[in-house]
């Protein structure tokens, strides 16, 4: 498991793609926990923003990215990443109510509770520069399932 990456390592190793890979570094990872920094929070171009701000709720999506990371990284082998989808949500708190005004870069850290090859349950924390506490929860997600990637053919 690499120690640290950028942005372009993190691409590499993730479905997310173009201006939808929101992670900019990689900066710890071990068997169970995975510490992400997020720079692109106050941009305008950030590609989650709804009226010009960047709501709490996208907490849940840049979690999911560094969950999928962290799954990559644990199961690293030859095959290009695949794609999982978000099953649960739950004792999500959101401690502020937009994104874009917290100091950042933003950290997120996600540490796995339980799972298999199949699925996993993390726990997430989304904090400021500071260290204040903007978004937490708990989420199960799918991995590697046929279900999270369209149809062939389909459109």
């Amino acid at each position: 498991m690499p120690a640290t990456l950028d942005r372009a390592g993190i691409a590499a190793r993730v479905p997310h793609q173009g201006a939808m890979c929101l992670l900019e570094a990689m900066d710890a990872c071990d068997a169970d926990t995975i510490l992400c920094r997020i720079t692109n929070h106050a941009a305008p171009s950030n590609p989650l923003r709804l009226d010009e701000q960047l709501p709490a709720a996208s907490a849940l999506e840049y979690a999911s990215q560094a969950m999928a990371l962290h799954g990559r990284l644990a199961t690293a082998g030859a095959k290009p990443p695949s794609s999982g989808f978000l099953a649960s949500a739950r004792d999500v708190r959101m401690h502020v109510g937009r994104l874009d005004t917290a100091t950042g870069p933003l950290r997120v850290q996600a540490r796995r509770l339980a799972g298999d090859a199949g699925q996993a349950m993390y726990r997430f924390e989304l904090r400021d520069a500071h260290g204040r506490l903007l978004v937490e929860g708990r989420t199960t997600v799918v991995l590697d399932t046929p279900l999270a990637s369209p149809a062939p053919g389909a459109s």
